[in-house]
């Protein structure tokens, strides 16, 4: 090899090293694009497309894109980029993860028995969702899991006179560390009351027959308590 080829040589070899350094290859977007299924998920756009009865080019406009890139997504010769699923999936009403998957799950008619309401609290901005049955909630950008209920002690002092709970808690109310709800749930109905920092924690909420105290800690989570409830007799009041 001639000094000239050696050098140019040298010089491949150290552009190549600095190629590899400096412009790795983007693996976790690689790995997420061959996870998703463009024929599934361009069918679903599709499907919910119409049935937001948008055309294609009312669709692309609201996403900043062209009709021949929405009518590529809905062939399945392409996909949104991960960043416009966002959007996406505000303007077709689904959740962020079914749209990835490409299909939405039917569920049977839900039976309304609050005994199984889930709770749902973002970290992020505090807000509550509840349902019934198991459902796919996001907030803020994130998908939320329910919160798991724990038994509690007596955190809550409980008072029941005149049909009616007076619930009082030395528990700590400041902005870092605070009960944000009490709720009381029964099998047909509930009740919730928020709280908020710096307040006192005495309040007063109608008795409701078979009715648990579940209340929420900024800090520690989900927490349920029994409540006293009036002896029936044959001729008591529900």
């Amino acid at each position: 090899m001639t000094g000239m080829a050696a050098s140019c040589h040298a010089c491949f070899v150290l552009y190549a090293a600095w190629i590899a350094f400096f412009v790795p290859l983007d693996y976790d977007r690689f790995e997420v694009k061959n996870m998703m299924d463009y024929q599934k998920i361009g069918l679903l756009i599709r499907k919910l497309r119409t049935d937001k009865s948008l055309t294609q080019a009312e669709l692309a406009e609201i996403l900043h894109v062209s009709n021949k890139t929405v009518s590529k997504w809905e062939c399945g010769n392409g996909c949104p980029e991960i960043s416009m699923f966002p959007a996406l999936s505000k303007v077709l009403g689904v959740d962020f993860a079914a749209l990835f998957s490409g299909e939405t799950a039917e569920k049977s008619v839900d039976s309304g028995n609050l005994r199984k309401l889930e709770f749902y609290i973002c970290p992020n901005c505090g807000n509550l969702i509840t349902s019934t049955s198991d459902a796919a909630i996001s907030c803020c950008g994130k998908v939320l899991l329910p919160q798991k209920l724990q038994r509690a002690g007596e955190e809550i002092r409980v008072m029941l006179a005149d049909r009616e709970y007076q619930f009082s808690s030395d528990h700590e109310m400041s902005r870092q560390h605070y009960i944000t709800f009490l709720a009381l749930r029964s099998n047909e109905q509930i009740l919730l009351r928020k709280l908020y920092p710096e307040w006192n924690l005495e309040l007063y909420m109608p008795y409701i027959p078979g009715a648990m105290l579940i209340w929420h800690c900024s800090q520690h989570g989900l927490f349920y308590q029994p409540l006293p409830q009036y002896r029936r007799t044959p001729h008591s009041e529900n």
